[in-house]
């Protein structure tokens, strides 16, 4: 089975779990890194997640793997954030995160810079276009789009 094929199928194991849950699946990801191959499912709610969060769903999700073998090599099986400066990659990441300050960062400068710090206020599927401070941004000229991290940290500092 190829890799986006454990992806899709793995995705569609974990989101009734999700859902269940009240969790948010962001992402699902199957690398090699080094000898091993990890697995790892990426998960979210409002007010963030805790450890709590990722055991309830690796335990169910752990032996739902375990019985249906989607995975044809061994590895390594993880259940976590995806963290406060984590990447936009799918229509509903950008959807969840309108409103939120991003940084992205792109292929070729623009007015002289490669990166570009806004607030996001829209997505366009259609278009492939996130929308920073009302200024469309082609996805494909975009490296990455991310959550600005530094703009949570001063959230943090100032409450």
């Amino acid at each position: 089975m190829a890799d986006g094929a454990v992806v899709k199928r793995v995705r569609e194991l974990a989101e009734p779990l999700c859902e269940e849950l009240g969790l948010f699946l962001w992402d699902v990801k199957y690398e090699k890194e080094g000898a091993n191959r990890y697995l790892r499912v990426y998960i979210d709610k409002d007010g963030g997640i805790s450890i709590t969060d990722c055991e309830d769903l690796h335990r169910p999700l752990d032996k739902l793997l375990d019985e249906t073998d989607p995975v044809p090599d061994s590895y390594i099986f993880e259940v976590c954030s995806p963290g406060l400066g984590r990447k936009l990659e799918r229509p509903e990441h950008f959807e969840v995160c309108i409103g939120d300050a991003v940084k992205i960062r792109l292929y070729k400068p623009k007015d002289g810079s490669k990166e570009i710090s806004g607030t996001l206020t829209g997505y366009s599927e259609e278009e492939n276009a996130a929308y920073v401070d009302e200024v469309k941004i082609p996805l494909t000229e975009c490296a990455w789009v991310k959550l600005d991290d530094e703009d949570w940290s001063t959230e943090e500092a100032d409450s």
